[in-house]
């Protein structure tokens, strides 16, 4: 934070950083603009003049989110070569991300929409398409694992995707909830048991 001609400048980067940090350990609703100015050292003129209003810097936040600590997730889509790597790796990155002390616990795109009231529903509704686009993603992989009969012939892509998307999100909450970083591997491995199978050699 810097001053041109007597007035304040923003460090945009840090700010959204900061802000980010609030929506994820409190939530969207829950977090205050009084707060926000409080947090960032900045006056209300301040944060409408950069961001327009507090949700024009919730989504600069969510987007920052998407880009640095939530980036894992499509990584592991991108990277590995088949649904069921994705998905192991997934589950046990979310474990360690999940519960890194060195930020809020749990994931950004579920925790800030627990608490959205009436009045915030295009908030809940805008995280939810984030969380079906994600899932979206993931059912795509399933589909072709199972057109080139890695999967069983009768897998559901979508429910499939839905069960994993479930476990991601339980995991998120747990993590919120105080539950350790062996616990949520654990769960991992658990999950990873219902997936389906095309004979003895498995997974």
């Amino acid at each position: 934070m810097g001053s041109t001609g007597g007035r304040r400048t923003l460090d945009r980067e840090r700010a959204i950083e900061q802000a980010m940090r609030e929506f994820w350990r409190h939530g969207y609703e829950a977090t205050s603009v009084s707060r926000l100015t409080q947090v960032l050292g900045i006056k209300p003129p301040s944060l409408y003049w950069a961001f327009g209003d507090k949700r024009g810097l919730f989504d600069e936040a969510v987007r920052h989110y998407q880009r640095t600590y939530g980036a894992f997730a499509a990584r592991a889509l991108d990277e590995e070569p088949n649904a069921c790597a994705a998905v192991r790796r997934l589950l046990h990155e979310c474990a360690v991300e999940y519960t890194d002390d060195t930020h809020p616990a749990g994931c950004l795109l579920v925790t800030a929409a627990t608490t959205c009231g009436p009045e915030s529903e295009d908030v809940r509704q805008a995280l939810q398409e984030l969380r079906e686009q994600a899932k979206a993603r993931l059912v795509t992989k399933i589909e072709i694992d199972v057109a080139a009969g890695e999967l069983p012939s009768g897998t559901s892509p979508q429910g499939l995707g839905t069960y994993v998307a479930a476990v991601v999100q339980g995991m998120s909450a747990q993590a919120r909830d105080g539950a350790g970083r062996e616990t949520l591997r654990q769960v991992a491995e658990l999950a990873m048991t219902g997936w389906p199978t095309t004979g003895p050699s498995g997974m």
